[in-house]
């Protein structure tokens, strides 16, 4: 063995060693967990259900930090830069997986966040004012091509509600008008009272109103269909490979060692099956999902890929 390669072998396993006691200790002080959307959101209320339960099975402090602003981009940015060493966080939606195309200039690369799990899928809803002349997709594309397009709300350019828009306009050959608004209840409020035909909330938000008969619900976005509205068809059974959802995941700070992901990996997914956060999450027509951070990896680039398509056939932009 040369000097080089001598010196090569001490160093790995140097680090080797390294790697293992940090994961043996970690952690030793308070963790931060960055959610970049404001307060009583939605995924705020879920960050803070994993910091309890995290702090009370790592016997650590598990504070979050809402960094709100850019669209997530201003608390992703903060993780992106912090130390590698795993007491940072990341709690978001696959508007990270968005932002690349949306914005053209980021101060972060998607290289430098390393994912820990994807940990629930939120299916959206296709839903009509009851005024709108169509019971199921069919007529309503009918509709849309008899019109020359329809008036279509989302929760702002370049959400996955409006990027949904952009992609039945494409997959079913029409020229529906994007409407956007600024969130979930704007946009709500405008389909209830006739202000747009076509709305694409997650199911959780569309709810209560399809309950009520305020709104009629003619399919759910993700492959398989949604408990929370039984009878109500597939996107996918009318243009297969139709997928589109809301998710929610955990990311910490590119160069973390893999022995403290491993830690905050199983510490996530054991919060993830407390019946706390399954109970929040089935009520909140969400899936439960749980992966390692290579299946999350894969997945993020899956999407990076698909939502890239769509923004560049919307030609939106936040900048």
């Amino acid at each position: 063995m040369t000097k080089n390669q001598f010196m090569s072998v001490t160093t790995a396993l140097a680090m080797l060693v390294a790697a293992n006691s940090a994961a043996q200790t970690f952690p030793t002080k308070l963790i931060r967990l960055i959610v970049p959307f404001a307060p009583g959101g939605g995924n705020d209320v879920l960050g803070r259900m994993f910091a309890l339960r995290m702090s009370e099975s790592l016997a650590q402090t598990v504070v979050v930090d809402n960094r709100a602003g850019g669209g997530g981009n201003i608390g992703t940015e903060m993780v992106a830069h912090a130390p590698p060493d795993g007491y940072t966080l990341l709690y978001t939606t696959n508007s990270v997986a968005v932002a690349p195309s949306l914005y053209s200039k980021l101060n972060y690369s998607l290289k430098d966040l390393a994912p820990i799990s994807l940990v629930a899928d939120f299916p959206i809803a296709i839903v009509i004012h009851p005024s709108v002349p169509a019971r199921n997709v069919e007529e309503l594309i009918a509709l849309a091509r008899k019109r020359g397009g329809l008036n279509y709300g989302s929760t702002g350019t370049g959400s996955t509600n409006h990027l949904t828009g952009v992609l039945l306009n494409s997959v079913a050959g029409i020229n529906n008008t994007h409407v956007p608004y600024k969130g979930a209840g704007p946009m709500v409020t405008a389909i209830i009272s006739g202000e747009v035909e076509i709305a694409t909330p997650t199911v959780f938000t569309a709810l209560p109103y399809v309950q009520a008969g305020r709104l009629r619900a003619l399919a759910v976005t993700t492959p398989h269909a949604s408990p929370m509205l039984p009878g109500v068809p597939t996107m996918a059974s009318f243009y297969p490979g139709f997928d589109t959802n809301v998710w929610h995941g955990y990311f910490t700070t590119a160069g973390t060692p893999a022995a403290v992901i491993g830690v905050l990996h199983r510490e996530i997914i054991k919060a993830l099956r407390s019946p706390e956060i399954r109970e929040s999450l089935v009520n909140g027509g969400a899936e439960s999902v749980g992966t390692t951070p290579e299946e999350f990896g894969t997945i993020l680039t899956r999407d990076v890929a698909k939502y890239s398509k769509l923004v560049q056939i919307s030609g939106a932009k936040a900048d």
